[in-house]
Order: structure tokens, then C-alpha cells, then sequence
């Protein structure tokens, strides 16, 4: 039987994958869809914005916040 961790990480969001970077041990995507480049940290989506360079900087960004201690 499948965790639900597994199925988690088997969904691949829509639209076309740009990038995929880990940052910190999370992983970081950003996808393109309907002309707008969409953020996803650790599979969740973020935001969407109007380059790429500005979604992978604010996944970045939100990376650094969030593992911050």
C-alpha cells in the first residue's frame, strides 16, 4: 500500500515544467501555464508570476524564510 507521501510526490502539476531546483533540501518548480510561470515549493503551489527569474528568485526567497530558525 502506497503512504501518503508517495502519492503526494507521484502528482506532477500542470502546465509545462521550466525548472526544478532543491534549495536547502526542498524542492523548488516552476511551471508555465497560460502565461504565467507558477512557483511550487516542496509540491505546494506558491504564486504566479511574469518571469521566470522573478518565480525562481521569490521560491528562493521563501525557501530561506522558511527554513530560517
Amino acid at each position: 500500500m502506497k503512504s501518503f507521501s508517495q502519492l503526494r510526490e507521484a502528482k506532477m502539476p500542470p502546465g509545462r515544467h521550466v525548472s526544478m531546483k532543491r534549495i536547502l533540501g526542498v524542492p523548488v518548480m516552476v511551471h508555465y501555464k497560460m502565461g504565467k510561470y507558477i512557483t511550487y515549493v516542496d509540491g505546494e503551489e506558491l504564486d504566479a508570476y511574469r518571469s521566470q527569474r522573478e518565480a525562481e528568485k521569490a521560491g528562493l526567497e521563501f525557501v530561506k524564510q522558511y527554513k530560517k530558525r
